[in-house]
């Protein structure tokens, strides 16, 4: 049973707390034993009936089975456990690479990485960041992080210079783990622009001003570079007791260190870092696992991206936690090499963003690949649309497919539908409440709403986040005192406690399975020397779910075409976060205390595109 203790906390333990852990939250620091605690309050509120006392089914409340009970081990005991059960079932495939590594390869290789590591003097609670489309050595840094006690920093592949920069230096990032290249990128290079010193510095020993943490640098792949290890050399650096320190730290760790640092886009324009322990990750990778009915041999297609909660924990610690093999069609995603490792791999998986699956079934060639081995999978990101759902369970043979919602900042599955569901439900809802977690919906002063009224969707439970790194104040934003996570999302629950997405109180956009925050795309446009003021909406796609449209006033006296915008984001912001839609306006629609009104925008350039808003679950 998930029971949560109410405790009293001095006011001058809590300043200690927040100056310190690492600058995680208040909230974080006050994590003991795995179970929720807070800053006063009880478990029951104004909107929460005591834990034992029966919810008016009526309200908007749910709570999850309690069975089967949390995992309380580690990533690496989970590994170290999969080793043990299934060491000669293949853990990972990565097709492009032609890389095969049973369960046993991969401990082994995880164990060897992490005592490499221990050897560059990185310590228990620094700092990792791994920056690399979807790869073998992805996942091996993954599981030797855990190993090692380390913190990783999960960077998405489309980030530019100054992204990079910001999120190296604001969690501190010891050790970089990157990709030498990936179609245009050239990351290796991209980081040697932010610290030139580099290429005079010793492998292990960098010392640089704008990067002022990071001292070791891991390349995966590409010719050798100065100031920079291979990744296959950081293993054999180990010695006796660099192995030796490992196998003492083992014990020594907890799963609810965090383990996993994740970014999200913030309203203020600079993003956040989503915290996460062992305890979070693990779990929901598990019970994700469970909902698709993932079991022993079974192989799972993983064309999203590893740097995301999708493939790092519903993939990765999915299948981990229950012997399935870990199959990469391709570094990044496209559409003919999933339908080609389907095929070959004959996987009985497969997960993806809704763009990914219109894609799929649009491939001209689709008709000639055989997927009937194909049972199940998970389409989660952004909306789902009903027929897309539909098409994926009778053209691709998905017939456990399911939908799944959550966010980053808990962990990220909240609910999700599952195998025994009637198919119209499947395919027209998010399904029902995950186990070891409770949802509510409220209205604008924290109430719970009768059932079937929308109201803001929140949660609390294992899944929720130690905290935004380093910055208590959004953490408390996010996470009330009583421990639930507003997501800033609108939602339903209904009589029979399916769930509904009904829009966002927040701007965020969702471009592709991609969360953007439009504050943070106007920030950076902002710098451009003939914008005087911009906005930035979402309106509805048929590829992307979304795209991005920025209204922009130009300086008097100034003109300026729709690429030369374009040209200013290429390079330096992701490229989803690039306008699509760029109209320069004399006038914004206003409410009379001056707030932009930005739902006129997105009506009016609905209207002038002519695109409909798609029915989803």
């Amino acid at each position: 049973m998930l029971v949560f203790h109410a405790v009293t906390v001095p006011l001058t333990r809590i300043a200690a707390i927040s100056s310190s852990v690492s600058g995680l939250a208040v909230i974080a620091a006050l994590l003991a034993d795995g179970r929720a605690v807070w800053l006063g309050g009880s478990a029951g509120s104004t909107t929460m009936a005591a834990e034992d006392d029966p919810m008016d089914a009526k309200l908007s409340y749910v709570k999850g089975a309690e069975t089967p009970p949390l995992r309380e081990d580690t990533i690496g005991e989970a590994l170290d456990e999969a080793a043990r059960r299934w060491g000669d079932v293949e853990a990972v495939v990565s097709v492009q690479q032609g890389v095969r590594w049973t369960f046993a390869e991969l401990k082994a290789k995880a164990d060897a990485l992490a005592a490499g590591l221990i050897a560059l003097g990185l310590d228990r609670g620094e700092r990792i960041g791994i920056w690399s489309p979807n790869n073998a050595e992805w996942a091996l840094t993954q599981f030797a992080a855990a190993k090692a006690g380390l913190i990783l920093v999960t960077i998405n592949p489309a980030y530019r210079t100054s992204e990079l920069e910001y999120t190296l230096n604001k969690v501190g990032v010891k050790a970089l783990v990157a990709a030498a290249k990936f179609r245009t990128s050239d990351y290796l290079a991209m980081v040697e622009s932010l610290a030139p010193e580099i290429v005079a510095s010793t492998p292990g020993s960098l010392e640089a001003r704008p990067l002022p943490t990071l001292r070791a640098l891991i390349k995966i792949g590409g010719e050798p570079r100065p100031g920079w290890f291979d990744v296959e050399e950081v293993a054999p650096l180990a010695r006796p007791e660099h192995v030796a320190a490992l196998e003492a730290l083992q014990p020594t760790l907890k799963n609810t260190d965090a383990i996993n640092i994740q970014f999200t886009s913030g309203t203020t324009g600079l993003p956040k870092g989503a915290t996460l322990s062992h305890r979070n990750i693990l779990n929901n990778g598990y019970f994700v696992g469970r909902a698709i009915g993932l079991h022993e041999r079974d192989r799972l297609c993983l064309p999203v991206p590893l740097y995301h909660c999708f493939g790092m924990v519903m993939g990765n610690l999915g299948c981990v936690t229950h012997g399935a093999t870990m199959v990469y069609p391709a570094e990044a995603f496209e559409q003919l090499s999933v339908l080609e490792a389907v095929e070959k791999e004959r996987c009985t998986g497969l997960f993806g963003v809704p763009t990914m699956f219109i894609a799929e079934l649009g491939q001209p060639e689709f008709d000639r690949f055989d997927l009937t081995s194909l049972r199940t999978g998970c389409m989660a990101g952004s909306p789902c649309p009903v027929e897309v759902m539909k098409q994926v369970i009778e053209r691709m043979h998905m017939r456990d497919v399911t939908i799944a919602y959550g966010m980053t900042e808990t962990s990220p599955v909240s609910f999700q539908t599952g195998e025994d569901d009637p198919l119209e439900r499947r395919v027209s809802t998010i399904g029902r409440v995950q186990p070891h977690t409770e949802c509510k919906i409220v209205d604008e002063k924290g109430e719970l709403v009768p059932r079937g009224q929308p109201g803001e969707f929140c949660t609390r439970g294992y899944s929720v986040m130690l905290g935004y790194w380093d910055d208590p104040e959004r953490t408390a934003e996010a996470i009330d005192i009583d421990g639930w996570m507003h997501t800033g999302d609108l939602a339903t629950i209904d009589e029979a406690a399916y769930g509904n997405i009904v829009g966002r109180i927040k701007d965020m956009v969702i471009r592709g399975g991609e969360n953007v925050y439009p504050r943070e795309v106007e920030e950076y446009l902002y710098r451009h020397p003939k914008v005087e003021d911009v906005t930035v909406v979402g309106v509805p796609d048929e590829k992307y779910g979304e795209e991005l449209c920025a209204w922009i006033r130009l300086k008097p006296g100034e003109t300026a075409a729709p690429e030369e915008i374009v040209a200013f984001c290429r390079g330096q912001i992701a490229h989803y976060k690039i306008p699509r839609h760029i109209r320069f306006v004399d006038a914004f629609p206003m409410t009379v205390t001056g707030k932009i009104q930005k739902f006129l925008i997105r009506k009016q350039m609905i209207e002038e595109l002519g695109v409909e808003v798609a029915h989803t679950a």
